[in-house]
């Protein structure tokens, strides 16, 4: 069990510094993609619509980047679906952040480009980001844990391991492998012709 949790703890803190790093990457894309806009195209309003543009960019650089680094030994082989489940956590993440905007902007009347800029892409790339990682790990990449690679073993194994027992398992014919298995290695070790227990 302690084998298990470790391997747990050092799947996790691998997986989340690699999703990580392609959070930090794809932020600093977003945030360079919505600051130029704010000031040059979109400098007199439509900041929301330069975050949605920026997000977008964010998004293909961040698909690209976790479905070949941070989650690539989870890939689905239907790439059509995995595609899709990425970008419907994507466009929810993206609700989160023009949302954050949104309350900038319109209700608490926050109009300047650096409001905006703190807003969607420090507020709400944060908790977008939480969002997309759940998301991610068991929606779009999800893989059983005892089928990561690196796991530990399962609970049978180290049982076995421990006991010196296999783990039943029911034949088709209704048999019981593991007791069968077992009691034939103990007749195994008995010594022929050696004095039989009465």
């Amino acid at each position: 069990m302690i084998n298990r949790f470790k391997a747990a703890w050092h799947l996790f803190v691998a997986e989340l510094m690699k999703f990580g790093t392609v959070g930090g990457l794809a932020f600093v894309v977003n945030a360079g993609v919505v600051w130029i806009l704010m000031h040059t195209v979109f400098q007199e309003g439509g900041h929301v619509k330069a975050k949605a543009i920026a997000t977008i960019v964010a998004t293909l650089f961040s698909w690209l980047a976790n479905r070949y680094w941070t989650f690539r030994d989870k890939r689905q082989s239907d790439t059509k679906r995995e595609l899709i489940q990425f970008l419907i956590a994507n466009a929810i993440g993206m609700v989160i952040e023009l949302a954050c905007v949104g309350v900038s902007y319109y209700v608490l009347h926050l109009t300047s480009p650096t409001a905006s800029f703190v807003s969607g892409t420090i507020v709400g790339t944060a908790l977008g980001t939480i969002f997309r990682y759940f998301a991610y790990r068991f929606w779009v990449y999800a893989v059983k844990l005892d089928d990561e690679p690196g796991f530990a073993p399962s609970t049978a194994s180290e049982m076995a391991a421990i006991t010196g027992r296999l783990p039943v398992i029911k034949t088709k014919a209704g048999e019981k492998y593991g007791a069968r298995m077992s009691e034939e290695r103990g007749a195994d070790t008995q010594t022929p012709g050696g004095p039989s227990a009465s």
